[in-house]
């Protein structure tokens, strides 16, 4: 009963946690390559080609067409040309497979920025992204990046809350452009 008890307690500590980015501004970037979604098209998304034009922000997701998500979506997409404007690329991330993420691109996203599948966790877990639950495996956490064009973590934001990653990464951006 008390091992019972304990690791409830484990559980429970996991699960309200705190969340916190992995990757701290300073570390390297890992490089991908990742097959995306852009309007409902294929697209392929190469970390190093897109950082030759400029930063990037690379904002993880749980689940496509999920209110939070497909909140976030909206905002990231509203503020597209914003980032384009400042010289930023910006792409979505999650576990989803590439079909859900064709609609998604076009639905939530707007056709205004690429989303990429990473089914198998690889990209997700290189930047330490992947989400505790139990009884719940293969899906992104609510993290947001951005890259500068040295392939430096500028900027690390992780909260399960989708408010504040569009906003707190524009910021991110425009003070990187002010460097």
């Amino acid at each position: 009963m008390k091992r019972i008890a304990a690791t409830a307690l484990t559980v429970a500590c996991l699960l309200s946690a705190p969340v916190w980015a992995a990757l701290k501004p300073g570390d390297s970037a890992p490089d991908f390559t990742a097959q995306a979604a852009l309007d409902g098209k294929d697209y392929t998304f190469s970390l190093a080609d897109a950082l030759k034009k400029g930063p990037v922000v690379l904002y993880f997701f749980p689940k496509a067409f999920t209110t939070g998500c497909t909140a976030e979506a909206h905002e990231f997409a509203e503020a597209a040309d914003q980032f384009k404007a400042l010289g930023a690329s910006l792409i979505g991330m999650s576990a989803d497979d590439i079909g859900t993420l064709h609609k998604f691109s076009t639905q939530a996203c707007s056709g205004k920025f690429p989303v990429a599948a990473d089914p198998d966790l690889k990209v997700i877990k290189a930047y330490d992204s992947a989400l505790i639950r139990v009884g719940s495996v293969g899906i992104a956490d609510r993290i947001s990046y951005v890259i500068g064009q040295d392939g430096k973590i500028v900027y690390a934001f992780s909260d399960r809350n989708p408010d504040k990653h569009v906003e707190n990464t524009m910021a991110a951006v425009k003070q990187l452009q002010k460097k």
